[in-house]
């Protein structure tokens, strides 16, 4: 049996059909939604009350009330903006602690391993290719290795120009190339929508300039994932291109590309930190980066060791950490296309 229905029988069995009605509309009434006049001890409802403007905290039931009890609740008052500023304070601490927290965790790298020899992606730009047939990001060294058949032959010269991983032909022209591009993002391709942000950026492959639309495809392609988009868009708010200047949102983003795995975001973090003079956060991002391959950090954490901003130890145990990434990349075959050319394919 409900409250209401409760109380219409105890209404009934004393013949006051008041005291329902009373009920019902206390039922409804959560504890909240009663306050009482600091000044005469009237009780209200709190949205019909007045409320001292400095501290919110104290209710009256009218204007009157409230100048009267305004010097009696002078110190309350201070009292209570003191606890407020305190716990305000306090929040945004814990807030700051938190965003740290996150910001200085090592990510994972932003692209997977390669797809076809299954070794860590490089992060020097000629160390991989992406594939717009497929959307495969490939190593140097598995897109310069030669191709064979089921029997181990390799096979002929107009073969060789197929992807590594889905075998599609290498397109012939910029307009294939472009067209394989739009299909692959019609289906949320986050590197090809980033590529797609670079031809508006610069006004090539058939794309009319326009940075409002570059800053409009690394949106969506940071939103997808593609850790680099943010790098851009922290780098258009910091000087202004086709939006205005703003170092707030500048930060903002480097701190998104960062947190994603990208290593010129968190090596540009550190240097930052370091102008600033905020020498052990710079410390933390410039780790961080070399962790993932930025040789530009550890170059930097080693003058910050010759200018003794970083012991001999931080600087032993940079080197150790950017060793462990290259044990991570290097193969035999990556080796040998760099060896073949090493503009194109160089990879650390």
């Amino acid at each position: 049996m409900s409250t209401s229905e409760s109380c219409k029988d105890s209404a009934s069995k004393s013949n006051d059909d008041g005291v329902c009605d009373v009920n019902d509309k206390l039922q409804n009434m959560s504890m909240g939604d009663v306050s009482v006049c600091a000044n005469c001890g009237k009780e209200g409802i709190s949205d019909n009350m007045n409320t001292c403007n400095k501290c919110n905290m104290v209710k009256y039931c009218n204007a009157v009330c409230k100048k009267v009890h305004k010097k009696k609740h002078k110190k309350e008052c201070e009292e209570y903006i003191r606890l407020a500023a305190e716990k305000h304070n306090e929040n945004l601490r814990r807030a700051a602690e938190l965003h740290d927290e996150k910001l200085f965790k090592q990510p994972p790298p932003p692209l997977e391993d390669c797809p076809i020899c299954f070794l860590r992606i490089p992060i020097l730009k000629s160390g991989k290719k992406y594939m717009t047939c497929c959307g495969k990001v490939i190593c140097s060294g598995c897109a310069y290795a030669p191709v064979y058949d089921n029997q181990g032959n390799e096979v002929d010269e107009d073969k060789q120009n197929q992807c590594p991983f889905c075998r599609t032909l290498a397109p012939k022209s910029d307009e294939e190339i472009i067209e394989r591009t739009m299909k692959r993002v019609e289906v949320n391709d986050p590197f090809a929508i980033y590529n797609q942000g670079n031809n508006y950026r610069d006004g090539k492959n058939g794309f009319k300039q326009s940075y409002a639309k570059a800053l409009e495809c690394w949106y969506r392609s940071g939103n997808l994932g593609h850790a680099l988009a943010y790098n851009d868009i922290g780098f258009s708010h910091q000087h202004g291109r086709g939006v205005k200047v703003d170092k707030e949102k500048a930060m903002y983003y480097y701190e998104l590309a960062a947190m994603g795995g990208n290593e010129v975001a968190r090596h540009n973090l550190g240097i930052n930190e370091g102008k600033a003079g905020n020498i052990d956060r710079a410390f933390k991002h410039l780790m961080i980066a070399v962790r993932g391959g930025s040789s530009g950090s550890l170059d930097t954490i080693r003058m910050m060791h010759l200018h003794g901003e970083a012991t001999k130890e931080d600087y032993t145990k940079a080197l150790q950490s950017y060793q462990t990434y290259l044990g991570e990349i290097k193969s035999k075959q990556r080796d040998e296309a760099a060896k073949f050319d090493k503009e194109m394919y160089q990879y650390y």
